[in-house]
């Protein structure tokens, strides 16, 4: 092996890397907890399918439009490894291989457009949702990424190596850009039928609280695997990403709490993931202090940005917007007020000496993403839905859009009301027994 590289650092990695692929699957419960039985199957497929899609596009051209080198002005990379061909397997990304720092990032590519799913749950063509993922992928994801994690000594990423905006882990690249693109597609497609109107409850609690905690245990890969080593600056976005999430979840409860008289099982596991979502730009710039002071600010605040959308008449159905959106903004400005200057990137945030500088750099990176996000996004689905058609038909939509989608159910309700029938006596021989009971009592 090459001078530099690291037996330890490599299989830190790709331990990681594991670990945020299990984010998908957990993404899926998370969502499918909360749409109704009805959609429960079509919503875990919505996440699925992104496993199998961005998986063949990332080998095909994905790697090399996001991590190949510039192909001018920082915006994004060329194609000189299309297939993945042409890369040294002796090269290193800091102390290991590049196809083990390609492995890990496929993850971060793979559940970016699945997040965007549960903005419009329920009402989407899987077949449109499929080729929407697939174009955005290929027109957002790939570009931003380059933008924001691709470096090379200041002839990078326009955002990240150029500009100086920090996102240690996606506050940017993975979370604006979902969040921005959920609202696109929210408005694009309109509002549920019943929206307003008809309970939409979660069907399954459990299954959004084994959501979060899958979640939760992969986004440790997701932020202490973006070190790409096993060192101090990992241990820390480690312990920053606890904390966070920790005083998030408090937060929102408090809030919850407040508001509305309660302490929910669902606010514990959304404020948990907005705590996950906020810290993810900053694990790798402020103190543990910092990380609990940006969980605390995002719990509260996501819980608040919840119920604007019935306000403003958005429909974003499990929230997308609320806690992505908002929260990857909170996390990627925070670091221009907590990022300590010594944690591990070193610029220094208002709060630490370092001027508004750091500040201004992050309402760029945040402005320029979201922006891009929204446009591409916004403009793609109304290609589609003006096409192929994007929005189911309004009937699928009432009566259930597993079966007309995907010929399957979540649940088999057919067994338990067969069983029931078998057990349960005859109408006649109920009524017998009435009338033999009332003539005891009677005498």
């Amino acid at each position: 092996m090459p001078d530099g590289f690291s037996a330890g650092d490599t299989a830190f990695v790709f331990i990681s890397a594991a670990l945020v692929m299990v984010m998908t699957p957990g993404l899926a419960f998370f969502y499918g907890g909360m749409v109704r039985v009805k959609s429960t199957l079509n919503m875990l497929a919505m996440s699925f399918i992104s496993l199998a899609i961005v998986s063949v596009l990332w080998v095909l051209y994905g790697y090399s439009l996001a991590f190949g080198p510039d192909a001018g002005a920082g915006l994004i990379g060329n194609l000189d490894f299309l297939g993945m061909r042409g890369i040294d397997l002796n090269a290193l990304t800091g102390s290991i291989p590049v196809t083990a720092f390609a492995a890990f990032q496929l993850m971060f590519a793979i559940i970016t457009p699945a997040l965007i799913s549960g903005a419009i749950a329920d009402r989407a063509r899987f077949a449109s949702w499929s080729l929407f993922v697939a174009l955005w992928a290929s027109v957002v994801y790939f570009p931003v990424a380059h933008w924001v994690f691709f470096f090379d000594g200041g002839q990078g990423g326009w955002l990240g190596d150029r500009n100086g905006v920090i996102d240690f882990a996606g506050g940017t690249a993975v979370h604006i850009n979902a969040g921005a693109a959920g609202l696109a597609l929210a408005l694009v497609l309109g509002r549920r039928v019943g929206f307003r109107k008809d309970p939409m409850r979660p069907h399954s609690l459990p299954l959004v609280m084994l959501g979060s905690g899958l979640l939760w245990f992969g986004w440790f890969g997701f932020n202490a695997g973006s070190a790409l080593a096993a060192n101090g600056v990992a241990g820390m976005a480690f312990v920053n990403t606890q904390v966070a999430t920790a005083a998030a979840m408090l937060g929102w409860l408090a809030y919850e709490r407040l508001r509305h008289g309660a302490f929910t099982t669902l606010g514990a596991a959304s404020g948990a993931v907005a705590g996950l979502v906020a810290i993810t730009p900053a694990c790798g710039s402020v103190s543990p202090l910092g990380a609990i002071a940006v969980g605390l600010i995002a719990g509260v605040a996501c819980a608040a940005a919840i119920g604007l959308k019935y306000r403003l008449g958005l429909d974003d159905s499990l929230d997308v917007v609320g806690v992505h959106l908002v929260g990857g903004v909170i996390g990627s400005l925070l670091v221009g007020l907590f990022a300590t200057g010594h944690v591990g990137q070193s610029a220094a945030g208002l709060f630490y000496g370092g001027g508004f500088g750091q500040l201004g750099r992050q309402v760029l990176g945040v402005a320029a993403v979201l922006a891009y996000s929204f446009v591409l996004s916004w403009l793609l689905g109304t290609a589609i839905q003006k096409t192929i058609g994007f929005r189911v038909a309004e009937d699928v939509e009432v009566s259930g859009i597993d079966q007309a989608e995907h010929a399957e159910s979540a649940y088999d309700f057919s067994a338990l009301g067969a069983g029931l029938a078998r057990t349960a006596p005859a109408p006649a021989a109920v009524a017998a027994a009435t009338a033999e009971k009332t003539e005891v009592d009677a005498r």
